[in-house]
């Protein structure tokens, strides 16, 4: 049975996951160190963990396995996801595989690197606009299906 994992933590696409979710009646799991408010849909689950450096990674990663798909922008815990078998999607809608997945770990790794050199080089992103909504919106949809499937 899949379910769906989503590393809470800003996290900019939960009510975006919540709709996938309930369209193929899958169970969903809301993992956090808290401020999440509680859904009223009974296939969303809000797991509260206790504080701590990567307590909600952790649990995740316990846990999730082939048929499931986890959401995430933490690329150590979609490393350790992806080796487990599950399906793995950034909230830009990227899919993390065995394919790529080492080599998004190398680059995470590089801009730590190049961020600790360079104390001005922090930056902070564009702002998450309509289109990554959508974007993000079809690659859950076609995981969903793909791991539905299986």
């Amino acid at each position: 049975m899949t379910i769906l994992f989503i590393d809470a933590d800003a996290c900019p696409v939960k009510a975006e996951a919540e709709r996938v979710a309930t369209r193929h009646k899958v169970q969903m799991k809301l993992v956090a160190n808290g401020g999440l408010r509680l859904s009223d849909n009974p296939l969303v689950e809000v797991v509260i963990v206790p504080d701590g450096p990567d307590v909600a990674d952790m649990w995740i990663a316990e846990r999730a396995g082939p048929g499931d798909i986890v959401i995430t922008g933490d690329i150590p815990l979609a490393a350790k996801c992806v080796e487990a078998g599950a399906r793995v999607l950034k909230h830009s809608g990227e899919r993390l595989d065995g394919r790529n997945v080492k080599e998004a770990l190398a680059m995470r790794d590089l801009m730590t690197d190049l961020r600790a050199a360079d104390p001005f080089r922090q930056g902070g992103g564009k702002p998450f606009s309509k289109a990554d909504r959508a974007r993000f919106l079809d690659a859950l949809e076609r995981e969903m299906r793909a791991a539905l499937r299986t």
